[in-house]
């Protein structure tokens, strides 16, 4: 640990307030358009009650291991190394960084979506000019984020408790304007009220759902900073059942207000449309001022979370020595600027992009699910070993990390084979980190497991290049 990072310290309130800045962001107010899509009120309980019971037993199995392994103060890729080997590990740290730069991707993309609404040359928000308003509020947070660690983490803070408060008004108003025979005209959604229909509509919703909890492991990451390591646990659990309460709430009860087919007309962010439809016109233009703040206090969270990420993926020797150069002011500089250069590629990217939002939504919740796999694989080995040393563990922590790994196991399935195939597009060439990093120790680069994976990754992404080029992935 360096002198700087011993210096800084957070608090419990302060590691909930990264969790809760993390998970809330540009997926809450996209929640209606994308559960009227998918389903109607029945299959959004459904859907929730199976995505909460699940990711909280993922923020269990973190509160877990930060207590049984305080030594793996690197959170979600600390324990796929510990648990699986060094390439395991390097996928978890890569799918977790990957996921919060097109996370931060999703955000510039909303924001300049939401602008659309009153300046149509934004557009959807790839336009030249939207793009261009992203990429100078791209380098202008990285520069305050230079300035040093603990001020952008007070920051955040003070945007944290900004944002929950159009959030919280959002939901007073909805909820005065809810009407129960709308609620009940679309509670079975679209389609033939069958088990097969209902359960094909839930599984449409799961991305969103993992989307939306993205963040939940923040106080992990950040566990080397944390005062006392109980209130890693504290914060990761505390902050879920947050922010589960307040998708809960923006969710069910847009559906009080307009049918599931006109929610899923509705433009990003789909919760102005809604509270336009509950009090009027001015409802839009509220609901649009709260999402660039939530937006910009989700971007500063995710940036400091992924520049983390890197630095101590080199510190434990799996990413290259470069990524962990900390400036004068103890940031991770190195890992800062490979990551928003990254990001400032794919709002490039985004010019050539239709469904640039939706698209950054589906791939950021595919990428994460590898690391939370990993995590919750690593809950259940760590059970059994202490079983095997006498060491017993707690029933109840087996089943939170057996449930957990069943859970992370059905959403990439849920996923399907377009979004895991285009994953492999950032896991492959990514590997080349992973590479960098062995020669720099003289050690060699694979094991025989480890070759057959990556083998796998390769073909992967050879076929889903194949696929694209011919038109059956479309992007």
């Amino acid at each position: 640990m360096s002198a700087s990072s011993q210096q800084t310290k957070f608090a419990a309130w302060t590691l909930m307030g990264i969790v809760v800045g993390s998970m809330v962001g540009a997926g809450i107010f996209s929640l209606p358009q994308a559960f009227g899509q998918a389903t109607g009120p029945l299959g959004a309980v459904i859907a929730w009650t199976i995505a909460g019971v699940g990711m909280l037993m993922v923020a269990f199995v973190f509160q877990t291991l930060s207590e049984r392994r305080p030594d793996l103060d690197a959170g979600i890729y600390a324990y796929a190394k510990e648990g699986f080997g060094n390439y395991a590990g390097f996928l978890s740290a890569l799918g977790y960084w990957s996921a919060a730069l097109l996370g931060n991707v999703s955000y510039f993309v909303l924001i300049k979506s939401t602008l659309g609404l009153f300046f149509p040359v934004f557009g959807d928000g790839n336009t030249v000019i939207a793009v261009a308003t992203s990429s100078c509020l791209l380098w202008a947070m990285h520069w305050l984020i230079l300035q040093g660690i603990r001020q952008a983490a007070a920051l955040n803070a003070v945007v944290t408790a900004a944002k929950l408060i159009p959030i919280m008004v959002f939901i007073l108003l909805v909820l005065i304007a809810f009407k129960w025979e709308i609620f009940s005209s679309g509670f079975w959604g679209s389609g033939n009220h069958t088990f097969t229909e209902i359960a094909n509509q839930v599984r449409s919703t799961m991305l969103v759902t993992v989307f939306v909890f993205v963040g939940i492991e923040g106080a992990s990451v950040y566990s080397r900073y944390a005062k006392n390591r109980s209130d890693v646990g504290v914060a990761t659990v505390g902050g879920f059942l947050i922010v589960l309460g307040l998708m809960l709430a923006v969710t069910l009860l847009s559906y009080g207000i307009l049918l599931p087919g006109e929610l899923a007309r509705l433009r990003n962010p789909s919760m102005a449309g809604v509270l336009a439809a509950a009090v009027g016109p001015w409802g839009a233009v509220f609901v649009s001022a709260g999402l660039i703040i939530s937006v910009a206090g989700a971007y500063l969270a995710w940036v400091l979370l992924a520049a983390e990420i890197l630095y101590s993926a080199s510190k434990y020797e799996t990413m290259p020595r470069f990524l962990s150069r900390e400036n004068r002011r103890g940031v991770p500089a190195n890992a800062l600027w490979l990551t928003n250069i990254l990001v400032q590629l794919f709002l490039l990217i985004t010019l050539f992009t239709q469904y640039a939002f939706a698209l950054a939504v589906a791939m950021t919740s595919s990428m994460i699910l590898i690391p939370y796999f990993f995590v919750a694989a690593y809950g259940v080995k760590l059970c059994w070993r202490m079983k095997e040393t006498s060491r017993s563990p707690s029933r109840t922590e087996f089943m939170q990390s057996l449930l957990a790994l069943i859970y992370t196991g059905g959403l990439i399935y849920a996923a399907g084979a377009k979004h895991l195939l285009l994953t492999t597009l950032l896991y492959c060439p990514g590997t080349v980190l992973f590479f960098l990093a062995r020669r720099e120790q003289r050690k060699e680069v694979f094991n025989r497991w480890e070759k057959a994976a990556f083998a796998l990754l390769f073909v992967s992404a050879v076929a889903a290049i194949f696929e694209i080029a011919n038109g059956a992935i479309s992007i």
